[in-house]
C-alpha cells in the first residue's frame, strides 16, 4: 500500500487534478492520497493559502468579502471544469464562512482554522471527482481519522497515539482523500504543521498506516545536486538518504521542509519524489541506506541571511563553562543559534540575524566583554552557509582540500568552515555576496570534472 501527496501545484486547476487522478488510478496500491491547497496556476498567480492569510487579516477587521469570494471562486472554476456537482461548491463555500465567522478571540487558532480550510475543502472537492468518476473514494477528515496533535498553533506536533489511530485507515475499502497540514488538538481544535505541512501529514500518514512507500508529486523530476537557478541543468540525484535530505533542506534545499520526513525515517519508509506533469519519469528515493554510488558529495545547498559573534580570548580553552556561559548570554535574549566552530583561543556563534537588531547586538556586545572579559567581540553580518552533503564524504579523502582549492580558485574568501560530527557535511560561510559564485565553483570542483 502506498501513501501518495501531491502539492499545491499538482491541485492548483482541473487540468491538474485529472492528471493526479490518472496516477492515483493508474496504481492499485496507491490508497491513501493527500492533497495541499490549490497553488499557482501560473507565475503571477496567488495561491489559496495566501488568498486565505488575506482573509485572516481583513476578516479581523470586520472587512473580506472580497477575498472570500476569490477563494470560492478557485474552487467554483475547478469544479466546473471537472463537472462536479455544485452542491460540492456551496458545501466548501458555506464551510468557509462558518469559519471565517467563528471565534477571533484567540487570534493564532482563528488563523490555524482559516488556513486549514484550504486543504481540507480541496480534499472534498478531489475526494467528489473521484466518486463522479466512478471510482470509490471518501473524503476523510482528521479528526475522525484520529490524527490528534499538540496545541501549539502553526507548529502542531503529532501525539503518539495518533500512528494507532490511523492504522485504521488501512481497513478502508476505496481510495482515502486526505487533507495535509492540520490536525485537531486534544480538545477537539483545529492545529496546523509547521511550513511544508502537508509533507508532514503524509510522512505521519504512511508511518501510521504501515506504508511501502511514501510518494510524494511535486512539479519536477527528481531532486537535483545543487540549486537549478544557480547551476544551469544541474544533475539530478537517483538515490539519497534521510540523513542527507535533511542536511540539504536545512541548508537550504526547496523540495523539503526539513522536518518533514522524520515520521517516515522512524519507520523506515522509503519515500519517492515524482512529477505529477511527467508521473513516468523515475524521481528521486529517499532511503534508510544506500550502496554510495554518487562519488563523496551527493548535493550542494545554500542559505542566507545569517550572522556570527566571534569571541577571542587567550587561553579560553583552559576556562571552565566559557562556552556554556556564551551561549547563556544568548539564551538571555531569546536566541537561537546554529552553529558554534571554535578554536583554543576563539569561538565563533552563528546565527539567523532577523533575531539581531542593533540594539540587542549592542547589549550582547557589552555583556560577552563585561562578563566573560573576552579580548575580542565583533559581529559579523550577511553571511551566507554552504553546506556540501554526501554519505560518501566518510570514506574519501581529500574532500576538504578540494572544496577549499575550487573557493579560492573562484577568488571566495572562506569566513568560517564547519565539518559536521556526521561526516557527511560540512559547511562553509562566505559572504553573501559571493553565495553564488562559491556553489559555482564548488559545483564544478565535484560534478563536472
Amino acid at each position: 500500500m502506498k501513501v501518495v501527496k501531491f502539492g499545491g501545484t499538482s491541485v492548483a486547476s482541473g487540468q491538474q487534478i485529472e492528471k493526479v487522478f490518472q496516477i492515483v488510478t493508474s496504481d492499485p496500491e496507491r490508497k491513501i492520497v493527500v492533497v495541499s491547497a490549490p497553488g499557482k496556476r501560473f507565475k503571477e498567480d496567488i495561491k489559496v493559502t495566501d488568498l486565505l492569510i488575506s482573509c485572516v487579516e481583513q476578516y479581523m477587521n470586520g472587512e473580506g468579502k472580497d477575498v472570500y469570494q476569490a477563494v470560492v471562486k478557485r474552487y467554483e472554476e475547478i469544479a466546473e471544469y471537472l463537472g462536479v456537482a455544485r452542491d460540492v461548491v456551496d458545501r466548501i463555500s458555506m464551510d468557509l464562512l462558518e469559519v471565517l465567522h467563528g471565534d477571533k478571540s484567540n487570534p493564532a487558532r482563528f488563523r490555524d482554522a482559516v488556513l486549514a480550510s484550504g486543504e481540507d475543502n480541496c480534499a472534498k472537492l478531489v475526494a467528489a471527482y473521484f466518486q463522479e468518476m466512478g471510482v470509490e473514494s471518501s473524503y476523510v477528515n482528521p479528526k475522525e481519522a484520529g490524527l490528534f496533535v499538540t496545541d501549539e498553533p502553526g507548529n502542531a506536533q503529532v501525539l503518539p497515539e495518533s500512528y494507532d489511530n490511523l492504522r485504521m485507515l488501512r481497513d478502508r475499502s476505496g481510495i482515502l482523500i486526505f487533507p495535509g497540514f492540520f490536525g485537531y488538538s486534544e480538545e477537539g481544535a483545529v492545529v496546523t504543521f509547521s511550513r511544508g505541512g502537508s509533507d508532514i501529514t503524509g510522512s505521519i500518514l504512511a508511518n501510521g498506516a504501515g506504508a511501502a512507500v511514501y510518494e510524494n508529486f511535486t512539479d519536477v523530476d527528481s531532486v537535483y545536486c545543487v540549486n537549478p537557478n544557480i547551476v544551469a541543468q544541474p544533475k539530478a540525484i537517483h538515490e539519497l538518504t534521510y540523513r542527507e535530505m535533511r542536511e540539504l533542506s536545512y541548508a537550504g534545499f526547496a523540495v523539503f521542509h526539513d522536518e518533514a520526513l522524520i515520521p517516515a525515517f522512524r519507520a523506515g519508509i522509503p519515500v519517492v519524489i515524482k512529477n505529477t506533469n511527467n508521473p513516468s519519469a523515475p524521481g528521486t528515493r529517499i532511503l534508510s541506506e544506500r550502496v554510495n554510488k554518487n562519488g563523496p558529495v551527493t548535493g550542494i545547498a545554500s542559505d542566507s541571511g545569517f550572522c556570527s559573534i566571534y569571541v577571542s580570548k587567550y587561553l579560553m580553552n583552559r576556562e571552565v563553562g566559557f562556552g556554556r556561559r556564551l551561549l547563556h548570554i544568548l539564551e538571555d535574549h531569546g536566541l537561537s543559534y546554529e552553529h558554534t566552530p571554535s578554536g583554543i583561543d576563539d569561538i565563533s556563534v552563528i546565527l539567523r540575524q532577523n533575531q539581531l537588531d542593533a540594539e540587542t547586538e549592542a547589549q550582547i556586545i557589552e555583556r560577552i566583554q563585561s562578563e566573560l572579559h573576552a579580548d575580542h567581540v565583533k559581529v559579523q553580518r550577511d553571511l551566507s552557509m554552504i553546506m556540501i552533503v554526501g554519505e560518501g564524504m566518510r570514506q574519501n579523502v581529500g574532500t576538504m582540500a578540494k572544496a577549499s582549492a575550487a573557493l579560492a580558485q573562484a577568488g571566495v574568501n572562506i569566513e568560517m568552515i564547519n565539518q559536521g560530527s556526521s561526516e557527511v557535511s560540512m559547511m562553509f560561510g562566505v559572504k553573501a555576496h559571493d553565495e553564488q559564485k562559491a556553489v559555482q565553483a564548488i559545483y564544478g570542483a565535484f560534478f563536472t570534472k
